[in-house]
């Protein structure tokens, strides 16, 4: 059965990851950027002023929503969101890249995490705009919603759109089993037994029970947890990146030339022709770069609209700076880490180890760490990994809520915290493959309902440069329903 699912599995992935998918993820962020006049370039010190820097100057920012409230905080939802995203990609997936693709791929990944940040902004411009509450007081947003809400309302495009919705939330069901659940609790049990000795079996069991204390919660419980883990992990991790890169400073320079080299094959990767090194680099480096970053797939948009906020454009910046803070943070440096360990070729891009995922970044910190190394990683992708899962059950819970109403939810939590034991037992490679293909079947109507709504992404984006760069006194665009409208408008007025 396994051979058979495999099998399937792997016809459907080579369709879905060809490369008309991966132009119409590249295609989507170019246009977006275009529209907003590269809006991420362009106003770049303004959003990151509202984003990062407005957890220091803006107590809205990270102040508790009331118990009453089902809403989170906009740091909560980021954080929630980095959770879901700073995942096995971050270390697993881009030594996967380098191994498969060669140091160029990761070119490719930040051309598609550059393009990618306009892509999430703009879902998550979309999410807020047509999301609406659920019967438990909930924010429910997501691309289901501004398909059925935004593309369905086009003319001769109601059915269209609410199908496609339906497929989104199917294709999102799917994949926060795989690139949410199995796949990263397949690296956690993985690295526990090679590091500590802890038999996988141990591990799944001692997961499933932390993940249930949480993520029987609810988005509050979920978000209270993110909030935490998630700043602890990232600074972790970048603090032995950068312990390992400043004791390697010798070799940074050649391993960024080795990076761009490789992107267009100027040296092949493994000495084949110039063709295929630049489409093994491209292709790897874009699958890989959608996987840790998510921007096209509509995933973190469903938790950046759980948000307390009301401009739809400061919940489409927090989207900006996911990207750019998985990506072109954490994924660069874990890169850099091993390119300038001497365990890759730097002419060539071939690997010499004989390690493989997670041992090969293991194997990078040893240099510096000894023994500790492997220890260290073994850490980072427990804590990466695990806040994942939690990110992705609430995923999960709002694409079964779409299909099943809110009192279903629960059903559906249960089974997704079993399958935490089962991704600790099952495959690896399995694992990986069904990640990337419920990624791209997801990201296909998700996409379409971007690239069909782009106008209302502009007018809305002008709106906001409009009233709050440049001053003019109109009025905001904040939902597309008319009631909430009117009261996101009287609660933007009081805060104020």
């Amino acid at each position: 059965m396994i051979e058979i699912i495999t099998n399937v599995n792997g016809l459907v992935n080579n369709f879905v990851w060809g490369i008309p998918m991966l132009v119409l993820l590249v295609g989507t962020g170019i246009l977006m950027t275009v529209l907003t006049k590269v809006f991420q370039i362009s106003h770049f010190g303004y959003w990151m002023k509202h984003t990062m820097g407005s957890i220091f100057t803006d107590k809205h920012i990270t102040q508790h929503t009331e118990k009453g409230d089902q809403s989170i905080t906009q740091f909560q939802s980021m954080c929630t969101a980095l959770a879901a995203t700073i995942g096995t990609g971050n270390i697993v997936g881009v030594s996967s890249a380098l191994l498969f693709g060669g140091p160029g791929a990761i070119f490719w990944m930040w051309i598609v995490a550059f393009f990618g940040m306009m892509t999430n902004y703009s879902e998550n411009v979309l999410g807020i705009y047509y999301r609406k509450k659920n019967d438990k007081g909930e924010w429910s947003g997501g691309a289901m919603y501004y398909l059925r809400d935004g593309l369905g309302a086009k003319k001769g495009m109601k059915q269209i759109g609410a199908l496609l919705a339906i497929l989104f939330s199917v294709f999102c069901l799917m994949a926060s089993f795989g690139i949410g659940n199995m796949s990263q609790i397949n690296s956690i049990a993985g690295n526990m037994k090679a590091a500590f000795g802890i038999p996988n079996v141990v591990t799944g069991i001692l997961l499933m029970l932390l993940a249930g204390l949480v993520i029987l919660g609810g988005i509050k419980r979920i978000a209270s947890v993110t909030e935490k883990l998630v700043p602890f992990m990232a600074i972790f991790y970048i603090i032995g990146s950068l312990i390992l890169c400043i004791a390697n400073a010798g070799q940074l320079i050649p391993a960024l030339l080795s990076i761009f080299k490789g992107a267009f094959a100027m040296k092949a990767v493994g000495g084949g022709i110039v063709g295929a090194g630049i489409k093994m680099a491209l292709t790897w480096g874009m699958k890989r770069g959608v996987f840790s970053n998510e921007a096209g797939l509509g995933s973190s948009v469903m938790v950046h609209s759980s948000s307390n906020v009301r401009e739809p454009v400061r919940q489409g910046m927090w989207g900006i700076f996911e990207v750019f803070a998985d990506t072109i943070v954490v994924c660069t440096l874990t890169a850099l880490t091993v390119l300038t360990s001497g365990l890759v070729d730097l002419d060539t891009g071939v690997v010499i180890s004989e390690s493989e995922g997670s041992a090969l970044v293991g194997e990078a910190f040893a240099k510096v760490f000894g023994q500790a190394g492997p220890a260290f990683i073994a850490v980072a992708i427990l804590l990466f990994a695990f806040s994942t899962v939690l990110g992705w059950s609430h995923y999960g819970s709002k694409a079964f809520e779409y299909l099943f109403g809110s009192g279903a939810i629960l059903i559906y939590r249960v089974i997704f915290i079993v399958f935490i034991l089962c991704g600790a037992t099952m495959s690896l490679d399995l694992a990986w493959d069904l990640s990337d293909t419920f990624n791209g079947l997801m990201a296909i109507p998700n996409l379409i309902g971007v690239l069909s709504l782009s106008p209302v992404v502009c007018r809305i984006t002008r709106n906001y440069v409009d009233r709050r760069i440049r001053g003019r006194d109109i009025e905001p665009m904040l939902s597309a329903f008319p009631k909430i409208q009117q009261a996101q408008m009287k609660e933007l007025d009081d805060s104020e």
